[in-house]
């Protein structure tokens, strides 16, 4: 099976601290050359690191996405409001010439909800109806969406997105069995992350969403997947991709190293071929990497070893 490839843009502060619009439109012109068919940008409002608002910075580098899909790898309606989301995602789907793909997930982090005076606790079901909210706006003239959290009775977006009945919405899941039945039920694709899972793991949970898609008369095999935050660093210095590994990766997400050899792509060629080989083989359809250092070159290596897979 083929995989397509995407590539994060550089969103966080890795320690270089370089925020330019030059940097993020060079990025996505590498990306676009080099034959990645994905430009996705993730959400998050209060991090331990400097980030980069997501959806701006899809805009910003707009003009040079060619004609890459654009991603939200995974976007928070829940916390930036489901109204003003459908209006930021109506709008990059106009101005792309409608090739955005929204991917949409209730986040992790409890800061951000307390940001924003939203209980923790209310994040999937706010997520679940911001999901039908989004639905409801981009089908004008189609029946409106009353929740306990949201209603959508009286409101019109305008303009509509360009794609009919609004961009695609996949819902990122880890894997997890309600998780899995959250994505058959409500959404057009599965999006997983790649620091939280394995090859292995991928498989066996992509199984049970096809069993669970077929027993809502769903066509399983035509039901999209792919895997974000694929933390990428390709060396040939062993030594070098594990202090990366170790100081910058596991560092950033909080995780012991060996928990995350087998699931990202730091470490040699080999090694990142062999990880590709692995996810190609469990299913995953789209892959879509984030360079953690020297970004432009880290796009270079990655198709050079992806040649081979």
């Amino acid at each position: 099976m083929r995989m397509d490839y995407g590539a994060h843009l550089p969103l966080i502060d890795f320690g270089d601290g370089s925020y330019t619009l030059s940097r993020l439109q060079s990025y996505a012109a590498a990306a676009r050359d080099l034959g990645f068919r994905y430009l996705a940008a993730t959400d998050h409002l209060i991090f331990p690191k400097p980030w980069l608002d997501g959806p701006t910075a899809l805009a910003a580098a707009l003009a040079e996405s060619g004609d890459m899909t654009l991603a939200t790898t995974v976007a928070l309606p829940a916390i930036r409001g489901p109204f003003a989301f459908a209006k930021t995602a109506s709008t990059l789907d106009q101005l792309s010439g409608g090739r955005l793909l929204v991917a949409v997930g209730p986040g992790s982090s409890p800061l951000d909800y307390h940001v924003v005076g939203i209980p923790f606790e209310e994040r999937w079901k706010r997520l679940e109806e911001s999901v039908q909210v989004l639905r409801a706006l981009w089908n004008p003239g189609g029946p409106s969406f009353s929740g306990r959290f949201y209603s959508t009775d009286g409101a019109e977006l305008l303009p509509a997105p360009l794609q009919p009945r609004g961009p695609p919405i996949w819902i990122g899941s880890w894997g997890s069995p309600i998780g899995l039945r959250r994505v058959a039920h409500l959404a057009d694709g599965w999006l997983a992350s790649a620091y939280n899972t394995t090859p292995e793991r991928f498989a066996q949970a992509l199984k049970k969403l096809r069993e669970t898609l077929a027993a809502e008369g769903k066509d399983a095999a035509a039901f999209p997947n792919g895997l974000g935050t694929t933390w990428t660093f390709i060396s040939d210095d062993a030594d070098e991709a594990e202090r990366v590994l170790r100081d910058i990766v596991a560092a950033l997400v909080r995780r012991p190293p060996d928990e995350l050899r087998d699931s990202i792509l730091v470490g040699t060629r080999e090694q990142c071929r062999g990880r590709l080989r692995a996810y190609r083989d469990a299913g995953v359809q789209r892959l879509l990497i984030w360079p953690v250092r020297d970004d432009l070159r880290q796009l270079q290596i990655f198709m050079q070893i992806a040649e081979g897979v």
